[in-house]
């Protein structure tokens, strides 16, 4: 099967750190944006977003590192897929395509490396959208009880390396299938071809995406703790839709948000999880509105 691609949209490969190259699909022209996927996805999960974008802002698609085609690097420490670590490659790539300053946009995994992005770098980051997550502290503080079951995965890949990678890699396609199934209200959304795409891309990557959660549970925890102890904000507009988590988890997501964020439009979208794909439309009018703010 033929691997899907952004149409109009050039593949680049850019080293961002020593050993680590990163893919990329760039295409359009005017004010940059760059979209960072989530999981379990590649870059091709903005395919309709960034082809609408395209007309008048140039758009950077990158695979995350550890993801798709980009480079995925053992997990010798716990920085390697750090979201810090993981933000700054996206920074040097911008800026290695010509683009110091732009405005970032991510879903889920791609939210909190936009997220850290944002935090660490007030100066290329420009405005930020995030889509249907909290931060990292915020989200572990909201799964409790029997209610926290929902983020099973997190508990699971936040184990020391070997028994997440072995059991994942066992039954690959049924684990990665279970979050496009049940995270979606429109099926429809997820095409036989991209959902292959998806499937093979995440069975390809399992130990650096369990690295990429573990990550989650230990050092980025530590570095939003620090932010949060020196009462360090974002210092941009920033825009979040989310699907209504807070009524199940019993949180309120606005509140959440607006304690890192002094310039913050929230809200509560009707579609699933899978945003950029099952309401396109509006991810990129929210986009386009975010650049002009």
């Amino acid at each position: 099967m033929t691997t899907p691609s952004i149409p109009g949209f050039t593949e680049h490969r850019v080293s961002v750190d020593d050993g680590v190259t990163l893919n990329a699909a760039v295409g359009g022209s005017g004010i940059p944006v760059v979209l960072l996927h989530g999981f379990p996805q590649t870059h091709l999960m903005w395919r309709h977003v960034a082809a609408d974008l395209a007309a008048d802002h140039t758009v950077i698609c990158p695979d995350l590192r550890g993801y798709g085609a980009s480079d995925k690097p053992a997990e010798t420490g716990p920085d390697v897929y750090s979201k810090r670590t993981m933000a700054r490659d996206v920074v040097r790539l911008a800026a290695a395509l010509g683009h110091d300053r732009f405005t970032l946009a991510g879903h889920d995994r791609g939210a909190l490396v936009a997220f850290r992005a944002a935090m660490d770098h007030p100066d290329a980051v420009a405005r930020a959208l995030f889509l249907d997550v909290l931060p990292t502290l915020d989200m572990w503080d909201a799964l409790r009880g029997v209610n926290g079951a929902v983020g099973f995965h997190l508990y699971l890949m936040a184990q020391a390396p070997g028994l997440p990678e072995e059991m994942i890699r066992g039954a690959a396609d049924t684990f990665f299938s279970y979050f496009l199934d049940a995270w979606t209200k429109n099926p429809d959304a997820l095409p036989a071809d991209v959902r292959a795409h998806y499937l093979a891309a995440s069975a390809a990557a399992v130990p650096s995406i369990v690295a990429d959660y573990r990550a989650s549970a230990g050092v980025d925890v530590d570095h939003d703790s620090a932010d949060q102890e020196n009462g360090k904000k974002l210092a941009l507009p920033v825009t979040v839709l989310q699907q209504d988590w807070g009524a199940a988890l019993g949180y309120h997501a606005q509140g959440l948000w607006s304690a890192w964020t002094d310039d913050l439009r929230h809200q509560t979208v009707s579609c699933g999880h899978f945003m950029a794909e099952e309401d396109p439309q509006l991810i990129a009018s929210e986009i386009r509105a975010l650049t002009v703010r």
